[in-house]
């Protein structure tokens, strides 16, 4: 019988491929949480077969051991931006404590980095939804070597998907002047490592299919640093549409951005706004913009070893202009047009720009 995997998010951006890649050959199942059994994200991946649907919610104890017991493995994703940063330690913390209760002999951690301590702890880079993230997957590795052979685990780090350069409501989302796509983002001459959700898929089943290797890694992916200088030219060599990347100070962009009606709220939506730990989204994606800012060329605060990733996936989309083509053509064949009138008509890409920022945890 396939081993099953409990997993946690995978309504989300990243979980529906994972969930795709484990489920997709049969040598996997899964059980997957989720607040709404009725929602077409849940739907969707009842259709993929060998998926069990379960109600609950990842803040809820009983709904965790329920999930965890009779589970080989888990993979575990909590959305930072619907708990906020002080809930989602907490119960990152307990869902690996009680996987180990329950019994689950391999735990994948969805991660993102510890942006402020690769930074040396300079507070410009401070950005909760990486740093509540990155501070649980060092303690899930060391609680691994402590803990001998109760349970194996890896840490799985992504960063900003590659589709949110064409998303509703994300951080850097596009516009179209004059017939021009622009991105109008507080970039200088740095660099986004920006992830292609389909490539998550084969990244997290190498994990599970290679655990002795893979137990106490922590696998930090990405296609390429992306220099938006570079991203508009390729959006211009695949749609011959125009296309540029116009640098903007922060104080603008927080006026006329992406996210800028929503500046002073807080970056976790369910997070109490009084307490003094809840950053606002200004802040929070203030130290967003400088992480990539002082990232460019593969040679700042958050880096990636490209060659370990050309080894686990050497047909790893490796470029924006190779994305770009990929996602034009998958695009074209779902009846969703070419990348530039998709551009003019964003859809949302993350699960919180779909809901509005709503929701119970």
């Amino acid at each position: 019988m396939a081993p099953k995997v409990f997993v946690v998010g995978g309504t989300g951006a990243q979980g529906i491929p994972v969930i795709q890649g484990l489920v997709s050959d049969g040598a996997y199942t899964t059980r997957v949480l989720t607040r709404d059994l009725n929602s077409s994200r849940a739907r969707s991946l009842l259709d993929l077969g060998n998926v069990e649907l379960v109600q609950g919610t990842f803040a809820n104890e009983d709904d965790l051991r329920k999930g965890f017991r009779g589970c080989e493995y888990a993979f575990v994703n909590i959305d930072g931006f619907n708990s906020g940063e002080k809930t989602e330690m907490f119960w990152a913390m307990r869902a690996y404590e009680l996987a180990i209760e329950e019994g689950v002999r391999f735990f994948v951690y969805g991660n993102l980095d510890y942006g402020y301590k690769k930074g040396g702890y300079d507070p410009k880079f401070r950005t909760g939804h990486y740093d509540g993230k990155g501070r649980i997957a060092e303690w899930i590795l060391q609680q691994t070597k402590d803990n001998g052979k109760k349970m194996g685990a890896a840490i799985f780090t992504t960063g900003p998907y590659i589709q949110m350069t064409l998303g509703k409501s994300t951080p850097m989302s596009p516009v179209v002047e004059d017939g021009v796509v622009v991105w109008r983002v507080p970039l200088g001459q740095g660099a986004v490592p920006h992830v292609s959700l389909e490539d998550c898929a084969h990244y997290v089943r190498w994990l599970f299919d290679h655990q002795s290797e893979a137990n106490g890694m922590d696998l930090e992916v990405a296609i390429e640093h992306v220099d938006y200088h570079e991203l508009a030219k390729a959006f211009t060599a695949v749609t011959g549409k125009p296309a540029k990347y116009v640098d903007t100070d922060l104080d603008s962009y927080w006026k006329t951005g992406p996210l800028s009606a929503g500046a002073s709220r807080p970056a976790g939506y369910n997070a109490d706004v009084n307490d003094l730990a809840t950053l606002s989204m200004r802040e929070n994606f203030t130290g967003f913009w400088n992480l990539w800012k002082f990232s460019g060329g593969n040679q700042g605060v958050v880096r990636r070893d490209y060659a370990l990733l050309d080894r686990i996936h050497p047909k790893r989309i490796k470029s924006a202009e190779e994305w770009f083509r990929l996602e034009d053509e998958r695009g074209r064949k779902a009846g969703l047009g070419g990348l530039y009138e998709r551009a003019a008509d964003l859809k949302p890409v993350l699960k919180i720009a779909e809901d509005g920022r709503k929701g119970k945890i």
